[in-house]
């Protein structure tokens, strides 16, 4: 490891360390490494503003996230839970059921696991409240939990991310987590299914049946997008960025023509919202670029790929102790700077051992969503403290038993990769 490196990474860690935003962190600690190496301080700018050119596939980041924020900003999300409180509100531990059922729908949606959290799981959580079956700690673990399905299940903003740094193909990686997202859902209904026995939750007055085909229907245009979505994609009809504009379309056409939920003053609200949000992911993918230019350099994924070679590691044991790698960073750090920054150091190696990418891809994205509802710092968990007011240590004494089953399913796709794989190749995928 050479001067240079250590010192730009000591400026790195030092500036995280003291609160500074992680993007800002990583620019430092480039501009530090250049400095120390004499080299030229505008290769920074100059390979962001290239690396952001070519990356056509993220302009489908800031598509999701507008897409996301109208679907909270319309009554979309209210005929979502009246449809899903008719439909398994009637089981003990209803609301939890709702809760869940709610997340596996919304998630094909909008891609992301805060917007799924602080948009339609913050009116959950208050129904749960108000109706008194539930403590506030755990009407907030059981939201927290479920929204890590929605980045798993299409369209997801990680996936997409993660096909930028490893060129696998965004539709495989799409089909690659739908069976992964339902299996994470049946998990945290089954967890949450055994509590509401241990602790007698009671069920919800139960919809009577005849009313269900209409509140079907009303539901039925939401339920579509991600169906409208898959088809955009595995036609052929549009690239990724174009169908995640479509989703954005999609929703504004229900949401304000449709439904007529949205003005013309909360529209300007929502685009305000999620440019500051495209925004603040933007500059750390911008970063991470300029890092992957010192990785580069100091070549680094050789090296790993080398030793690993070295030590003729099996498939299986790599998998698992990247995975636990995952797991104990997504502690401390998002999902966005995972894949940007340390899951490329062991793409070459992954393909070296034959291991297939788009599994390779649904298993980090999965582990990082798992790492934003680990204590202590778990962004969903402040993330849900913050929309809620309900107290972190009340959220965390109720979030281990979600995290347990989680991570169980997590082991489960390690172990059979035909739960990733099984759609994709059910649709031609070769690998």
């Amino acid at each position: 490891m050479s001067i240079e490196l250590i010192m730009g990474l000591a400026a790195l860690f030092g500036m995280a360390a003291i609160g500074t935003p992680v993007a800002f962190a990583i620019f430092i600690g480039v501009i530090v490494y250049l400095g120390v190496a004499g080299q030229d301080l505008a290769i920074a700018g100059e390979t962001m503003v290239q690396r952001l050119f070519d990356g056509f596939l993220l302009l489908a980041v800031p598509l999701f996230i507008v897409s996301a924020n109208i679907m909270n900003a319309g009554s979309i999300s209210d005929r979502l839970l009246n449809f899903c409180i008719a439909v398994v509100g009637r089981f003990r531990g209803g609301m939890g059921h709702v809760n869940v059922v709610a997340s596996l729908i919304f998630s094909g949606m909008s891609g992301s696991a805060v917007a799924d959290a602080a948009g339609i799981g913050k009116i959950i959580i208050e129904m749960m409240v108000k109706s008194g079956k539930y403590t506030r700690g755990y009407a907030a673990a059981i939201t927290a939990a479920t929204a890590t399905i929605g980045p798993i299940i299409p369209p997801s903003i990680p996936m997409v991310i993660y096909a930028l740094v490893s060129g696998a193909s965004v539709k495989d990686l799409f089909l690659g987590g739908i069976v992964p997202g339902l299996l994470m859902g049946f998990v945290l209904m089954g967890m949450n299914t055994l509590i509401s026995h241990r602790r007698n939750f009671g069920a919800e007055e139960p919809v009577p049946f005849r009313e269900l085909p209409a509140l079907t229907v009303r539901a039925t245009p939401a339920l579509l997008m991600p169906f409208i979505l898959l088809y955009c994609l595995y036609s052929g009809i549009t690239t990724p960025t174009e169908a995640a504009a479509i989703a954005a379309l999609y929703a504004f056409i229900i949401a304000a023509g449709l439904y007529r939920a949205i003005s013309v003053r909360n529209l300007y609200q929502v685009f305000v919202e999620s440019a500051r949000s495209a925004a603040s992911v933007g500059l750390v993918i911008g970063a991470s670029m300029i890092l992957t230019y010192v990785v580069v350099q100091e070549n680094i994924p050789q090296a790993l790929s080398a030793s690993l070679a070295g030590a003729d590691i099996h498939p299986l044991v790599f998998l698992i102790l990247i995975n636990l790698l995952v797991l104990l960073l997504g502690c401390i750090l998002d999902a966005t700077v995972i894949i940007l920054v340390i899951v490329p150091l062991f793409i070459p190696t992954t393909e070296a051992l034959g291991i297939d990418l788009v599994h390779f891809g649904v298993l980090i994205v999965v582990n990082s969503m798992i790492g934003l509802i680990t204590p202590p710092y778990g962004i969903l968990l402040f993330v849900i403290n913050a929309v809620t007011g309900i107290p972190l240590k009340e959220i965390i004494r109720e979030i281990w038993a979600f995290l347990a089953v989680l991570i169980a399913a997590l082991l489960v796709m390690i172990l059979v990769p035909e739960i990733v794989l099984w759609l994709p190749r059910m649709f031609g995928y070769q690998g």
